[in-house]
């Protein structure tokens, strides 16, 4: 018999159940268990018949079980199982019997602590509710693709293995690369750049990136993913901002027409948000901050500075939650970044959701004696960046592009309260297993 899933069950049908035994419930004479699969769970009604009895003992939670039976309208309601169908159980059969677990995985027994549930993350993955934001976070990303597919952007994989370290100074992974050093990349932008140069003028990149800060907060990962996005022939940072504002639009639309069940499942409740989205800018950002009591002149923006503006946005754009922060000081930003001669800021923009920061973006650099300039006034080596910047002396487009983190974006989404939740086996400072 074909298998059937809990989604499509209808009443009447003789069904092939295959799942994991969620919950088990004795009453008289009858058992009744929870049956969990991909689509949902169901309730199953086992009667004390000859084909099944001898197996009842067998039944653990979270053993692998098939189930034969006839699909008939619930008598019983079980709360987290379909209210409308139940199965009446004719045959079992455990495929695998699970031991005692380490971890609850039942929802509606007491909570584990999140460092417990990612030593045993595998099991933690069974939850509804932890398989929901996974559900939820590839929904966001088809919609990303979506958009950007149907824009003409081609997906390209570029290297996650660098042959010269980060020029940006955070830390990075070294490893031995045959009897040469080599460093795990931070952002794929520079051969994202070096990809546009090639002629490939609208392209994205969805693959890991590693940071080997030590910072251990709740949003913050050694491993992590983006979708990073590049176009040329741009007029300014602009351009870059309208596509990520169409690209949010398109991944949040998604979620909410393909996962009504698991936003109810995890109480959320999503809108689209209305583009273009508002755009701080400095200088006229430090006023603001001053009004605040917040003086950082010339400086980089930190936590309370970032919560201030959130703040900020909350009363000026009450119905926004995205918003752009734009013209950064050149100071502060690599030497990849545009800023014309004798302006003190650059076209690059931060992306912003509920106060958290997104995604880093704006327009490149293309011209390649300015790109020499920025370089000797960052003091970076010439010789650690040659390989990238040289090829611009061949004739460079004006290009942009931003990389929007994928792990941060659904935390915020789902109103996560730690980042390693949106990740399947989260890498930081202390987590390196499972």
């Amino acid at each position: 018999m074909k298998r059937s899933y809990v989604s499509e069950l209808k009443r009447g049908q003789d069904v092939l159940l295959k799942g994991w035994v969620h919950e088990i419930r004795e009453l008289a004479k009858l058992k009744f268990v929870l049956l969990r699969d991909p689509s949902g769970i169901v309730q199953c009604i086992i009667k004390n018949k000859k084909n099944t009895k001898n197996v009842i003992p067998e039944l653990t939670l979270e053993s692998v079980v098939e189930i034969h039976g006839k699909v008939k309208k619930a008598d019983i309601k079980s709360g987290i199982a379909r209210n409308d169908l139940e199965v009446e159980v004719s045959d079992v059969n455990v495929v695998s019997k699970a031991e005692k677990l380490p971890i609850h995985v039942n929802e509606k027994t007491t909570n584990t602590d999140l460092s417990k549930r990612l030593d045993n993350r595998s099991l933690d993955l069974r939850k509804p509710k932890v398989d929901a934001i996974f559900k939820i976070q590839s929904a966001l990303i088809e919609g990303m693709q979506d958009y950007l597919n149907k824009e003409g952007f081609v997906q390209v994989f570029t290297p996650c293995l660098m042959g010269v370290a980060s020029e940006s100074g955070s830390e990075v992974f070294e490893l031995k690369y045959f009897n040469k050093k080599a460093f795990l990349r931070q952002d794929p932008q520079l051969h994202r750049q070096l990809t546009i140069l090639g002629g490939v003028e609208k392209l994205y990149d969805i693959g890991p990136s590693w940071r080997a800060e030590k910072s251990h907060t709740v949003k913050h990962l050694c491993e992590h993913r983006t979708c990073a996005v590049e176009l040329a022939f741009i007029k300014d940072e602009k351009d870059v901002m309208k596509v990520e504002e169409e690209l949010i639009v398109s991944a949040i639309k998604n979620v909410i027409n393909k996962c009504k069940n698991e936003l109810n499942l995890l109480e959320i409740k999503l809108k689209v948000p209305k583009f273009p989205f508002p755009e701080l800018r400095f200088p006229e950002i430090y006023d603001v901050l001053k009004k605040k009591g917040k003086n950082i002149e010339g400086q980089d923006l930190d936590s309370e500075s970032e919560k201030i503006l959130w703040e900020y946005v909350q009363k000026k754009y009450p119905a926004a939650e995205f918003y752009f922060i734009n013209k950064f000081p050149f100071k502060v930003k690599p030497f990849y970044v545009y800023c014309e001669r004798g302006e003190k800021n650059a076209r690059s923009t931060d992306l912003y959701y509920k106060g958290i920061e997104m995604s880093s973006g704006g327009q490149r650099e293309h011209r390649y004696n300015k790109l020499i300039e920025n370089v000797k006034e960052k003091g970076v080596s010439p010789k650690s960046v040659e390989w990238f910047v040289k090829f611009f002396k061949y004739g460079a487009p004006p290009h942009g592009g931003f990389a929007l983190g994928i792990e941060r974006f659904t935390q915020v989404l789902l109103d996560l309260q730690n980042i390693r939740e949106a990740v399947l086996f989260p890498r930081d400072t202390e987590r390196i297993t499972p």
